[in-house]
């Protein structure tokens, strides 16, 4: 299946930890759960032009839930870190938070 750019990255995380690491270039976002490394890499720098040095990934299972007798799980997921470079620009998606 050929993923599209936007496809793969879906949202960015939002939280007190992912903000401070931005501080040091990294940038957290929620990404297809069937994309790899290095389409992720490709796909952060055609969608934001900047230049990725490197990307660490995580999946997750999603939680099991229940309202009464019945019983759900949340979606699984996977969480991408992206570091940009040091010569290249911040992601201006995140300047106003």
């Amino acid at each position: 299946m050929k993923l599209v750019s936007h496809d793969i990255i879906r949202k960015p995380v939002i939280t007190e930890k992912s903000m401070a690491a931005m501080a040091d270039k990294k940038y957290t976002f929620i990404v297809d759960i069937h994309a790899n490394k290095t389409q992720i890499k490709k796909a952060v720098e055609e969608i934001f032009d900047v230049k990725v040095e490197k990307v660490n990934t995580a999946r997750y299972i999603g939680k099991t839930k229940r309202v009464g007798v019945h019983i759900g799980k949340r979606a699984d997921y996977k969480k991408a870190i992206v570091k940009l470079t040091e010569d290249s620009k911040t992601i201006e998606f995140f300047e106003g938070m």
